[in-house]
């Protein structure tokens, strides 16, 4: 892999996030908006507020049907999708969940309306259509800030290099052709295209974006320097000794992208509860099938209505909210305050912890130089005003005719 290829991956990744949360976020207003005449036609909601007579008309059935069908159809298809997949993974979770309650929401009151007896499902269906796509296009909207951690960290890469030709001439090539071992030319306010050691000049090197640094480190011959970083006021030589993946700048956006595919206990709590919440669900709806129809000699259609009531209240309509909820929100003031996430169950476990040790002491300061504190050094001594860099310390030190700081 060379060094520009992460820039292009970065750019599908990104691409490819904002695909999906554009899709959610159209699924759901295109959906919410078919739901309102969904529950305006809603029997149980026409009487909760008294307007039954006044709002219900003939055929009113096949009109809430025919909106219904169109919230299941395209705003549930990502749900019937993850079913799918997940089945075929083995791993059912809140997709399949989902997809079951209003699979069967769906079946069973499109039944009523065609003449079998029992109560309509479809406000139900589309509630929790609706509130699913909500939850996963804000999922999708956190996956994105971290798309764009990645997009940032890839410009830190200048487009092309100042490869040292064997004849001593300088050609510009593009990053994806450099090589270990090649030479390049850095000249002064130049990013660093690629990781490499000093072989000629000397200049201060700004490292900030890349490990917290905030004062410009001083390099010269033989000292290391890593792609992105922004050289100095000198020009510099370098040996390329890092490019591609095996470039500092690629391990951390590989980092990045882990924090992206991993999971926090919490969200793997919330699919395993999912998963048993599937299987709940279908064993009590046919348990309650059969001990209204055999034990209590029900009708069939008295005794498929308790069914599904059954497995369309189980699934969790905050569940598949909260989760997403939960996982945008820490994402998004965790990277308000700079930090970027490896590990999603490492960032969960960081409420429990009660001390941080850290290896160097330039990733702690503001980047503003300055005096906090001061020492008295003698005994009889005169206070005074010293503005130094628009520092002011209001303690000098007198000692004879010396003055101490």
């Amino acid at each position: 892999m060379k060094s520009g290829d992460h820039m292009h991956m970065d750019e599908h990744g990104h691409d490819h996030h904002a695909h999906m949360a554009a899709d959610f976020r159209k699924r759901f207003w295109i959906s919410l908006v078919l739901t309102l005449p969904i529950l305006v036609l809603s029997p149980m909601l026409q009487k909760l507020v008294g307007l039954r007579e006044a709002i219900s008309f003939y055929g009113d059935t096949y009109v809430q049907f025919g909106f219904a069908s169109a919230v299941f159809w395209y705003g549930g298809w990502p749900f019937l999708k993850g079913l799918v997949n997940e089945i075929k993974t083995r791993k059912p979770g809140m997709m399949t969940l989902v997809a079951v309650a209003i699979t069967t929401a769906y079946a069973y009151s499109s039944a009523v309306v065609f003449g079998l007896t029992g109560k309509v499902f479809f406000w139900e269906l589309a509630t929790l259509v609706d509130i699913m796509l909500l939850g996963h296009w804000i999922e999708m909207k956190s996956v994105m800030g971290a798309s764009k951690a990645l997009e940032a960290l890839a410009k830190l890469m200048p487009s092309d290099a100042h490869k040292l030709m064997p004849d001593g001439n300088v050609k510009d090539v593009p990053l994806n052709e450099l090589a270990v071992d090649d030479k390049v030319l850095i000249k002064p306010g130049e990013k660093i295209p690629a990781d490499g050691v000093i072989v000629d000049g000397e200049s201060s090197v700004n490292e900030a974006m890349l490990t917290g640094e905030s004062n410009p480190v001083s390099k010269k011959a033989g000292g290391k320097v890593i792609g992105g970083a922004i050289n100095g006021e000198g020009s510099l030589t370098i040996e390329v000794k890092g490019t591609g993946k095996d470039s500092f700048l690629s391990q951390v956006i590989d980092l990045v992208k882990q924090a992206q595919d991993s999971k926090s206990k919490t969200q793997n709590l919330a699919d395993t509860a999912a998963m048993w919440l599937t299987i709940i669900a279908l064993g009590s709806g046919a348990i309650t099938f059969f001990i209204w129809l055999y034990f209590m000699n029900k009708e069939f259609a008295f005794a498929i209505e308790r069914a599904v009531t059954v497995m369309v209240i189980t699934c969790p309509h905050a569940l598949g909210l909260a989760v997403p909820l939960v996982v945008a929100v820490s994402t998004a003031l965790a990277a308000s305050n700079g930090l970027l996430i490896r590990n999603r169950g490492a960032f969960e476990g960081a409420r429990k912890l009660q001390a941080i040790i850290f290896d160097k002491t330039g990733t702690l300061t503001e980047g503003r130089f300055g005096v906090t504190d001061t020492l008295v050094l003698a005994q009889d001594i005169d206070e005074d005003t010293l503005r130094i860099g628009g520092c002011e310390f209001r303690t000098s030190y007198r000692q004879g005719d010396r003055r101490i700081f």
